[in-house]
């Protein structure tokens, strides 16, 4: 009798043990946002043995592309299932990753033109603070990070374009990078925004949120305040803005890493990347 309630006891306590170190995915939380007049969902994934340790984690914000929300990265990113795998296997540290919903009320990670959605002011004002006060994360600029992928791979490229003193690494996948030229520029704003007429405005936005021109304007004393991880299939219809992002990078000096692999716009792509993305912004969070 005591050897079957010394093995019962065993068993009861590994099963605790075991269950206590297996990570955690939940998507259906939320903020309340004063800036976007609205509750904000979000997912975040909680690596193994978060909820029984004390320690503080660095943080990955990893963004979705259009039409998703952030249940993509969840459902069909398979986050929880990579990043388990690529932290086991020693590809990356331990991290927390956060998931934002970029498609409710207005679809996008910037404010508008109009004024009358800011959800860049959000994301900085609002949104950071209150998951760096919940969770226990290094709130300092070499504990954080940013990916997405399309509209959250440009997304990615902007907010570290904007704010290099608070990411370590940015990892565009497949980026949507904006209208490549003023042109294009002024297309999309008459079929998006009509009563928005004045050129000088429609000018000042997007050389606001163009990739290369915010490239081509950084100082030569912040070339490398951020590590950048670019990657984009070959078949991808975003492919030439990538290559023209990449361009101006070397002729501007920027390290970085660009790839260029088999695939299209897809999520087998996506997938296939999110482990060098773990691995990549790992680089950044351990000590050298």
């Amino acid at each position: 009798m005591k050897k079957v309630f010394l093995f019962a006891s065993l068993f009861i306590w590994f099963s605790i043990l075991g269950s206590a170190q297996t990570s955690k995915v939940s998507d259906n939380l939320s903020i309340p946002s004063k800036i976007l007049k609205s509750d904000r969902k979000y997912a975040v994934y909680l690596p193994a043995g978060y909820e029984t340790s004390q320690r503080s984690y660095p943080v990955l914000y990893l963004l979705h592309g259009a039409s998703d929300n952030h249940t993509g990265w969840v459902q069909f990113g398979e986050v929880q299932r990579i990043a388990d795998k690529a932290i086991q296997d020693g590809i990356a540290t331990s991290m927390i990753i956060v998931m934002p919903d970029a498609d409710t009320g207005q679809m996008g990670y910037f404010n508008n033109i109009s004024g009358n959605w800011n959800y860049e002011d959000f994301f900085f004002q609002e949104f950071i603070p209150a998951i760096e006060k919940t969770y226990r994360i290094k709130a300092e600029k070499r504990y954080r990070a940013v990916a997405g992928l399309s509209m959250g791979g440009g997304g990615s490229f902007m907010y570290a374009l904007h704010h290099p003193e608070l990411f370590s690494s940015a990892c565009p996948l497949s980026a949507y990078i904006g209208p490549l030229n003023i042109d294009e520029a002024k297309t999309r704003m008459k079929r998006s925004n009509p009563e928005i007429t004045d050129e000088a405005q429609i000018t000042a936005y997007f050389e606001k949120h163009n990739a290369i021109d915010l490239v081509n304007k950084i100082a030569d004393n912040q070339k490398k305040a951020v590590r950048w991880y670019i990657d984009c299939g070959d078949d991808d219809f975003l492919y030439e803005g990538n290559s023209l992002i990449h361009i101006a990078m070397r002729k501007k000096e920027i390290p970085h890493e660009f790839r260029v692999r088999d695939g299209a716009h897809n999520w087998t792509y996506w997938r296939d990347a999110l482990p060098t993305v773990l691995g990549f912004v790992s680089e950044t969070f351990h000590q050298k």
